[in-house]
């Protein structure tokens, strides 16, 4: 420590108190080194999570009687990760056909309905000339392929081939690239966390229309009802995995590059290059390898390019590998399982000629019952018909739901009202159970050493303070955070204990403890960098672990959540500390976490928060959670323990006012001026 060789002029400080604070607060080279080695560890943490998922997916499978006892637990906690359980309410089609074309060989019908009130979906329908009907007939699903009249402008070839050669095909356009446009990439560069915490993914619309397709394609005469199959590449290739795994009407399936486990999406560290459609909420950590086993034994044919660099041949490999396991529990024992294929080519992200060929014949075989080889031949360089009169709307409908839909399709929930503590309680208990099955699922539950090791440096001019001390922990393994204590040296017998839970924003300054400054020597201080607080993250960096976070079932904010449990946890072990209460200070969006990790452990006496969000709206995300709850809630499962904000509580907090009035502790929720006048210091 800095010691000076004469007390210091009035108004004058020194520079190597500066400094020694400055090194204590923000870290020496060697803690922002090991700040660098902290953000490493998450990401390998999410990897390895990734990877061991990926491996265990279908691994407590080991017979046809073990899968059929576990599908339908799967095919729920499946709809519910794309936001489609409870389904929402089949309402009337209203569909249309704006207008009809004519070739030699076959029309297109140009198709307008709505899946649900004001999303309107728009496709083509094409019908060969003369073959008797009722026909086989494909659903294809579209990829990213913009144009402001529907991306089903870039795919009419492949629906002509098949009406040329005796299929009824509808193209729907998707819900980004349709003609009444809505959002796929909220997360990807819109930052739209709230999606996370409604647990809303444009798969999830993007399944629905399909479905609804469906019911469409039943409606028509000409289609035989037994014989609708699906494909698509890329986005439709994803889409065709997810839509045939839901709906059971779908006898036939070719995702076309759009196949992938998550172990191999974080092991390639591919969140940038993905729209947000390819991926479902992870909460139950699931995998590919189950959404195919959800479409067993329908035939199931995946095309992939060996060159594709978003979705590797490591993890289609690995799907088919666990598909064709459980296809093989349905055939004959010993027997391979004819239902179940798959073919790559030596090509980038496209659908080469012969994966076209492959998809032709695999829909051939089992839609018509026809093993005649389809021959592979070039791909068509033209789009025969313009995109104006493939079109099926001239003008936006005005009740169209589409641009804003991520904000309607998965309900959120509605405050309860709460007359009785009876009632009360079982609310709370109940909103427990669901944020540990739907939240914090993740949370280990075999015991993780703390590995406690010092890190290098001193406490500056904070050693005149208290004790100083700067510790790793480990709360995950291989996993460390950063807490630093100062430990009053004139101790009552049992001093308060109080863990300032830091933002990111506050190591942009070393000086960043004046509002704590009454509170040394008085109490035992906690300085607590949760993951990813102790170095500043680039927003695209930031963007790719959270939504590679959310493959594992998991958010950073509920990684923080975990980190403050931990180390409450680890000071507690701390027998020089004995607290007689404990304290969590937050400010701004850790006041999140914070609120959390105080309903979670009641340890925790009093939680002090500044500017806290008053809705997971503008908040830091946690899967699922606006389904069933929002914060102020979760601050009212903290009562008759204290709250204190300091400044004027956010409106919404009221509901938490009138829970605290139930445990007849209204004066438990209270606001103060600072932290001093927060704990009262002068008693």
């Amino acid at each position: 420590m800095f010691k000076p060789t004469r007390f210091p002029k009035p108004g004058y400080f020194p520079i190597g108190l500066m400094i020694g604070w400055a090194m204590a607060m923000t870290g020496s080279a060697n803690s922002q080194e090991n700040a660098e080695q902290r953000r490493e560890q998450v990401i390998a943490l999410l990897k390895r999570e990734a990877a061991e998922m990926t491996a265990t997916a279908l691994a407590d499978i080991g017979s046809l009687e073990d899968w059929k006892k576990a599908r339908p637990k799967r095919k729920r906690e499946y709809l519910y990760m794309l936001g489609l359980d409870p389904l929402p309410k089949r309402t009337p089609l209203q569909a249309n056909i704006t207008g009809r074309l004519s070739t030699p060989g076959f029309t297109v019908e140009k198709v307008v309905f709505q899946s649900m009130p004001g999303l309107y979906v728009t496709g083509n329908f094409y019908l060969p000339q003369g073959p008797e009907k009722p026909l086989p007939t494909i659903l294809y699903v579209c990829g990213h392929s913009p144009h402001p009249l529907g991306a089903k402008f870039h795919y009419q070839d492949r629906a002509q081939w098949l009406a040329d050669h005796g299929y009824a095909c509808l193209v729907i356009d998707t819900l980004e690239f349709g003609e009444v446009a809505g959002i796929h990439h909220g997360l990807h560069n819109l930052n739209m966390w709230r999606w996370i915490s409604v647990g809303y993914t444009p798969a999830g619309v993007e399944v629905w229309n399909a479905m609804r397709a469906v019911d469409y394609l039943e409606t028509r005469p000409e289609v035989d009802q037994t014989r609708i199959g699906i494909t698509g590449i890329s986005g439709g290739g994803a889409v065709s995995w997810y839509a045939a795994a839901a709906d059971e009407r779908l006898a036939v399936a070719v995702p076309v590059c759009g196949t992938f486990t998550y172990g191999s999406q974080a092991a390639h560290w591919l969140a940038d290059g993905q729209c947000d459609c390819i991926y479902f909420n992870n909460t139950y950590h699931s995998d590919l390898g189950v959404v195919a086993a959800l479409i067993a034994p329908r035939p199931l044919l995946m095309c992939s390019g060996r060159r594709d660099s978003i979705f590797p041949p490591d993890g289609y490999h690995e799907v088919f590998r666990q598909t064709q396991r459980i296809y093989d529990l349905y055939a004959r024992p010993g027997k391979t399982s004819n239902r179940v294929k798959e073919v790559d080519d030596d090509v980038l992200h496209s659908d080469s000629p012969v994966l076209r060929s492959a998809a032709r014949q695999w829909l051939k075989q089992w839609l018509k019952d026809d093993n005649t080889p389809v021959a592979v031949v070039p791909n068509p360089k033209e789009m025969l018909i313009p995109a104006a009169e493939l079109a099926c709307l001239d003008k936006l409908p005005p009740d169209a739901a589409n641009f804003g839909i991520h904000d309607h399709f998965v309900p959120t929930a509605k405050p309860g009202r709460h007359d009785e503590l009876d009632s009360w309680n079982k609310r709370k208990q109940d909103l427990i159970a669901e944020l540990h099955d739907k939240t914090f699922r993740w949370f280990p539950t075999a015991d993780v050493p703390f590995e406690a090791t010092r890190n290098g440096g001193h406490g500056g001019w904070l050693d005149r303070y208290g004790n100083y001390t700067d510790t790793q922990i480990q709360t995950e393994p291989e996993s460390f955070i950063r807490v630093q204590t100062v430990k009053a040296r004139e101790r009552d017998d049992k001093p308060l204990l109080v863990i300032y839970v830091k933002r990111a924003s506050d190591t942009l300054s070393a000086v960043d403890v004046d509002e704590l400054l009454p509170l040394f020597g008085r109490c035992d201080v906690a300085f607590l960098n949760a993951r990813l607080t102790d170095t500043r993250l680039g927003q695209q960096e930031f963007t790719n672990i959270e939504r590679s976070a959310v493959w594992v079932g998991r958010t950073v904010a509920a990684m923080q959540v975990w980190d403050i449990l931990r180390t409450l946890e680890w000071l507690l072990e701390d027998r020089s500390l004995s607290p007689s209460r404990v304290v969590v200070f937050a400010k701004n969006e850790m006041a999140v976490p914070a609120f959390y990790a105080t309903l979670l452990d009641d340890r925790i006496h009093h939680l002090i928060v500044r500017n806290p969000p008053g809705s997971h709206t503008n908040a830091p995300a946690l899967l699922n959670v606006l389904r069933f709850t929002d914060i102020p809630e979760i601050a009212a499962g903290t009562a008759p323990r204290k709250i204190t904000f300091l400044g004027r509580p956010p409106e919404p907090f009221e509901f938490t006012k009138q829970i605290y009035g139930l445990h007849g502790n209204a004066a438990g929720i209270s606001s103060a001026s600072s932290l001093a006048a927060a704990l009262k210091l002068w008693e």
